[in-house]
């Protein structure tokens, strides 16, 4: 049994597989969670080849009922949680009148729907860890978008605004707790949801790496108790801070 433990979410690529790697690296057991078995199976055998404990489970995250079973899975594996990252999301681009209805939905329930379901079923382990060693960590990864709108990504925006503020109500609601909450704003990063941006111009090499993203969390896990960091923004050389 790991002395610690942590649930990851859209751990199948990106930041959140980065994620993932390190809080194993860090010794956390880890139940990664997304969508898509075939990718989530693969990704969670390159963390089972580092030695590292590993549970999986697939399936929609905005659904209540995967939700509970992520949630169900993961305590009969560890009996504890001391990290939860929400980072399952999809952005999907359309100007405001060719905005699909599904789609629409989709980043709802994804985006800011399971952030909130998560916590609901999280919320008393995390206490738990919280009344353990006062570093409980909840991780919710935003966007930069979240904090400036933006033209044709204008849903997806406003779920990651949402995001942010949900984590700083979520700070003044479980810190007294030891329940750290911090919301991770990164520019464009180096995965397959930025395809579009690779094709239109902004190469890979010039985005931010998801290890960078992976790499706040464990700052945030080696700080004090004393330090909260309720917000990280990530930007590459020369674009605009929020």
């Amino acid at each position: 049994m790991s002395q610690r433990a942590a649930i990851v979410t859209g751990a199948s690529s990106g930041i959140g597989l980065a994620i993932a790697d390190t809080l194993g690296e860090m010794g956390y057991g880890l139940t990664v969670a997304a969508r898509r078995p075939d990718k989530l199976d693969a990704a969670a055998q390159t963390l089972l080849d580092k030695g590292y404990a590993v549970e999986v489970v697939a399936g929609s995250l905005g659904d209540e009922d995967t939700v509970k079973a992520v949630v169900a899975a993961h305590t009969a594996r560890f009996g504890r949680l001391d990290v939860l990252v929400n980072n399952a999301g999809v952005g999907i681009g359309a100007a405001v009148g060719e905005i699909q209805t599904k789609k629409l939905d989709m980043m709802l329930d994804l985006n800011l729907r399971s952030v909130v379901l998560f916590y609901r079923e999280c919320v008393g382990m995390l206490r738990e860890a919280g009344a353990e060693h006062q570093q409980a960590l909840v991780v919710n990864t935003a966007s930069i978008a979240g904090k400036s709108g933006q033209a044709w990504l204008s849903v997806y925006s406003a779920t990651k605004a949402a995001v942010v503020n949900f984590t700083e109500a979520m700070h003044k609601e479980l810190s007294n707790d030891g329940i750290r909450n911090t919301a991770l704003c990164p520019g464009f990063v180096d995965t397959p949801m930025t395809e579009f941006a690779k094709a239109n111009g902004i190469e890979a090499e010039a985005m931010i790496r998801p290890q960078d993203i992976a790499e706040s969390v464990r700052f945030l896990l080696t700080v004090s108790p004393a330090c909260v960091v309720p917000e990280i923004q990530f930007i590459r050389p020369g674009d605009a801070a929020f």
